[in-house]
């Protein structure tokens, strides 16, 4: 086994670790899911605002650690690439987790405002980002204030969201096939105390995010010994190993009767992985992260920000079934993250 100090390793001890990761964290997100449906019950929070908050904290500190780590070893477009490609193909997870359930469009039963505003929410993030790369490149100590801005708009995208919930302005239509955010209280987790479930949430999350250190190494070494770009390993390898929290938990809240935190989970995730940004700037001290952005590190953004649009669409319209059951979203969705990906590698080439 080699030093896990000694960059680079051999590509199979890479890949060894990407498939080790994955393995860890498909089993540690389905215990999630469990978890924090259960807290999202005895909190009171529900499952919209719980999955945002809590999920996206939990399932995005893997992909934190990795851009940190990527950024401050001087690979700071493989950093910025891991958050902007993990969106992508944690976008791509909500038609994964709608071909779980079979009984209508995810986003027609999992429409809530809550919902809506976080997707709303991600696109003003996104959007800032991408601005960030295009402004003239200033540095305080070393950090972009957008990484600054980035940080406030997030804390008060998360009070409106909070008070809208309190005195809704704007509901949607229960159908159906509308599966309201009502407590499982026949679950078993629900039997245990609080303390009980967030012990279990914080060491399950923190495994899933250990993972993220060494898969960071792991991308470093096999960008040194491929010559692959940064921006397909890091958009693409990373971002797919950096999306399995939020689409296992995706899947396993959809087969537990808990669409709203599916969706939820994912936005959740998206958006703390924006924010994953403004750690990678205060991790790569040589300047502005975001002017490090390359044409592939903008391709992923954009691609992100017009899937999240598209998600957007579809918690709107609400199609009860469409094209293949998966709706016309997911199949945009799954469109868009594979024209992305060959275009990546084509690009590469």
């Amino acid at each position: 086994m080699p030093d896990l100090t000694a960059l680079p390793w051999p590509l199979a001890w890479s890949v060894g670790v990407f498939l080790l990761a994955g393995a860890v964290t498909v089993a540690g997100s389905i215990r999630l899911a469990g978890l924090g449906d259960a807290l999202a019950d005895r909190t009171g929070w529900g499952e919209a605002l719980f999955g945002v908050v809590f999920f996206g904290v939990v399932t995005g500190l893997s992909g934190i650690i990795m851009t940190i780590v990527a950024a401050a070893s001087d690979q700071p477009e493989l950093g910025y690439s891991n958050a902007v490609g993990g969106i992508a193909a944690q976008t791509t997870a909500v038609a994964v987790a709608d071909a779980f359930y079979r009984r209508a469009n995810l986003e027609h039963a999992a429409a809530s405002l809550s919902n809506v505003l976080s997707g709303c929410l991600l696109v003003a993030l996104l959007a800032l980002a991408l601005l960030a790369s295009y402004v003239p490149e200033t540095s305080i100590a070393g950090v972009d204030p957008m990484s600054a801005v980035l940080v406030a708009v997030y804390v008060g995208g998360l009070v409106l969201i909070r008070r809208a919930g309190a005195q809704p302005m704007w509901q949607a239509i229960a159908t159906a096939e509308t599966r309201p955010d009502v407590p499982h209280n026949e679950s078993a987790l629900n039997q245990h105390s609080p303390v009980w479930l967030w012990s279990r949430f914080a060491v399950v999350g923190l495994l899933v995010a250990g993972g993220g250190w060494l898969v960071a190494l792991a991308a470093e070494s096999t960008v040194e010994v491929t010559g692959l770009t940064a921006g397909f390993v890091g958009g693409v390898l990373m971002g797919v190993v950096n999306a399995l929290p939020e689409t296992v938990t995706a899947a396993a809240a959809v087969r537990r009767g808990a669409p709203t935190l599916a969706i939820a989970a994912v936005l959740g995730g998206n958006i703390l992985d924006v924010l994953t940004l403004v750690a990678g700037d205060l991790a790569y001290r040589h300047g502005s992260i975001y002017h490090t952005a390359g044409t592939q590190e903008l391709l992923t953004t954009t691609t992100s920000l017009f899937m999240t649009a598209v998600l957007l669409g579809g918690l709107l319209i609400r199609q009860t079934c469409g094209w293949g059951r998966l709706g016309f979203e997911g199949v945009l969705l799954l469109a868009s993250y594979a024209a992305m990906t060959v275009i990546l590698a084509v690009g590469h080439g």
